[in-house]
């Protein structure tokens, strides 16, 4: 009724505006969007799509592509490239890198036409006769990273099927059978969750189905090594070198760990196999995606050599881990598709990465995969970012669930007041509410745990998706424990305000404080990034460039007019250094002089005073009182 009122009032402004147009005047009417694309139907596509794709090309980065897709009938037929990808958020489908299309029948090219309205759409007009059409096309994938994420090199490549198939409009894409052949290059070989042959380097894949295959990408490398975690899951690792493959035996048995304590936490197992895809290289593209039955996982060299020198990106493969449970299994309603043309609604980002979060950190300090200290470090930086992000007075938790769409993570220069993604780590913080109140109303007696066992632990072996609303998940917290959870979950979502929703730490027995020295996991995270990270103690970050990296909005460097983009030349009439940064900061704890700094902009310099006199801070996590509280009790192995 809203919208058919607003059309009419649109109409109705429209004449009057015609109508007062001056005599002459040209006024244009909108030419009618017309869909001619099918919408998707539940019902069995006619034949089996063959995918051939040669990844052999990895000097230059192209997939050649060969696809031949049955027809049931002769005229106007529609194929999709896929746009609305799971994972993503948004239609990050990268139509752009799809070249060379040609289409045959019986040997003869048909013209194809780009849809006027959806790019990802190609009309064409089977002929008489044809039984089957030819689709052949290259992917050519990003070479450098302005392009793109990398996903070919000399030693390794990520394929992700969407990125090199097309499928029939009018079709639930569950019920389009796909049969993939891949030849990677000779002595490579390959990990995914689909089954496969392998002749030499040429796989030929299980028949499944377009959903499926979607969401099975395949890592495959010329050095690899794969560790199995149970009877269902396995670790495929990929490096630049062999030497980065050399895991201890106990770091795999925490990889085993955390395969236990999730099945153990979450009570199901919603997959037949499961595989991390993990590549470890500083060449290939960085990713982190879930899918149901596998994970990509890309972290940097180190991650065995350099085990001992902090998490690093340790937290990823528990994050991915949990999707196959959450998001993947047990899915937003509004998130579902039936294919890949229709648009995601992420409202309900808040549980399926929020709560991924929140699991993500618990299970890698269950497992030990990170130390309980590392996790409880990790957890303080989190709060105190956003603590400190004023961005929350004008926008609310659930409007960043819409940031996908918004600015396709594209970099920003003024996070703390624009918001990011943000549903991830304060989602995180308003589960670790939830659970605090649910111990501290049940005397201990359930937590979080509960709900997750009641939510997700549901059907054992069950690998198709689940749909929830915002009603099934209060339904759910009220089983648990009866309260006015949509009252909580409502106001945490909506609220303004300053500082972040911190009293799950309180009431789970730590609170957040301010030291002197950094804890382990901090430096750590500054080593891996290349910077001094100064958001507590000035509010910007620098690398050890002196180029100013991040600036919180209303702090003393903004004040002072640092900005990202700017590059510190000097501090206190010395040349710029970390060391003589952080001792600046420290030395003017207390006093009145601000220090000085001489910086640059483009080809002007200026002087500017960063007028912070509160010394060098690091948030940690301060345990309130004695014993073990329910954050210990929430963090220790089941």
């Amino acid at each position: 009724m809203i919208r058919i009122a607003f059309a009419s009032a649109l109409l109705a402004s429209a004449a009057v505006a015609t109508a007062q147009a001056p005599a002459g005047n040209s006024a244009p009417q909108p030419v009618p969007i017309v869909d001619t694309i099918p919408a998707a139907v539940d019902q069995p596509y006619p034949g089996t799509i063959t995918l051939n794709v040669d990844a052999t090309d990895i000097t230059r980065g192209i997939f050649r592509v060969t696809e031949t897709i049955p027809v049931a009938k002769a005229g106007p037929t529609v194929l999709l490239y896929p746009a609305w990808l799971p994972g993503k958020h948004a239609a990050r489908g990268e139509i752009e890198k799809l070249a060379g299309l040609v289409f045959k029948a019986g040997g003869k090219v048909i013209p194809w036409t780009r849809d006027t309205v959806d790019v990802f759409a190609f009309h064409l007009d089977v002929p008489q006769g044809a039984k089957t059409i030819e689709a052949s096309f290259q992917f050519i994938s990003a070479t450098k990273a302005d392009q793109g994420r990398v996903v070919m090199t000399p030693e390794m490549l990520s394929l992700q099927p969407n990125s090199v198939s097309l499928y029939p409009a009018g079709y639930f894409t569950r019920q389009i059978p796909i049969q993939m052949t891949v030849k990677y290059p000779q002595g490579w070989t390959a990990a995914g969750a689909v089954p496969a042959k392998a002749t030499g380097s040429t796989y030929v894949y299980d028949r499944t189905d377009y959903e499926v295959l979607v969401d099975s990408p395949i890592l495959a490398g010329r050095y690899g090594k794969t560790w199995p975690l149970s009877d269902r899951v396995k670790l495929a690792a990929y490096a630049d070198t062999p030497a980065d493959l050399a895991a201890t035996p106990a770091q795999i048995d925490a990889h085993k760990r955390l395969v236990d304590q999730a099945v153990k936490t979450f009570g199901a197992q919603h997959y037949d196999n499961y595989t991390f895809l993990l590549s470890i290289t500083d060449q290939l593209g960085s990713i982190g995606l879930e899918h149901h039955r596998s994970s990509e996982n890309g972290v940097t060299p180190g991650y065995f050599t350099k085990w001992d020198d902090g998490p690093g990106r340790r937290n990823l493969l528990p994050h991915e881990f949990v999707h196959s449970w959450n998001g993947k299994f047990r899915r937003g309603a509004d998130a579902w598709t039936p294919d890949y043309r229709m648009p995601m609604r992420n409202s309900l980002l808040w549980v399926y990465e929020g709560q991924t979060q929140f699991w993500g950190y618990v299970l890698q300090a269950r497992s030990g995969i990170v130390s309980k200290q590392d996790t409880l470090d990790q957890l303080a930086a989190i709060g105190a970012l956003y603590d400190s992000q004023p961005a929350r007075q004008w926008r609310d938790l659930i409007d960043t669930t819409n940031d996908p769409i918004i600015s396709a993570r594209r970099p920003k220069g003024w996070t703390s007041w624009q918001r990011s993604e943000d549903y991830y780590n304060e989602g995180l913080l308003v589960w670790l509410e939830v659970d605090s109140k649910l111990r501290e109303m049940t005397g201990g007696k359930k937590s979080i745990d509960d709900f997750a066992r009641a939510f997700f632990g549901v059907r054992d072996g069950d690998w198709g998706q689940l749909t929830y609303t915002f009603d099934d998940v209060v339904a759910t917290l009220e089983k648990v424990h009866p309260h006015d959870w949509r009252g909580l979950l409502t106001q945490r979502l909506t609220e303004h305000g300053t500082g972040a929703p911190l009293s799950g730490f309180e009431r789970n027995g730590y609170r957040l404080v301010y030291t002197a020295d950094a804890p382990a996991s901090f430096k750590a995270g500054e080593k891996t990034r290349k910077v001094t990270d100064l958001t507590y103690s000035g509010g910007f970050v620098v690398n050890s460039g002196g180029d100013v990296t991040g600036v919180t909005w209303g702090s003393p460097a903004f004040n002072a007019g640092l900005t990202i983009g700017t590059t510190i030349v000097s501090v206190n009439g010395e040349v710029f250094s970390d060391d003589r940064m952080k001792g600046a900061i420290a030395a003017a704890k207390g006093g009145k002089q601000p220090v000085q700094l001489w910086v640059r902009s483009g080809e002007r310099y200026r002087q500017v005073a960063l007028d912070w006199h509160g010394g060098l801070r690091y948030p940690r996590l301060q345990k309130i009182g004695t014993g073990e509280t329910g954050l210990d009790r929430l963090l220790a192995p089941r």
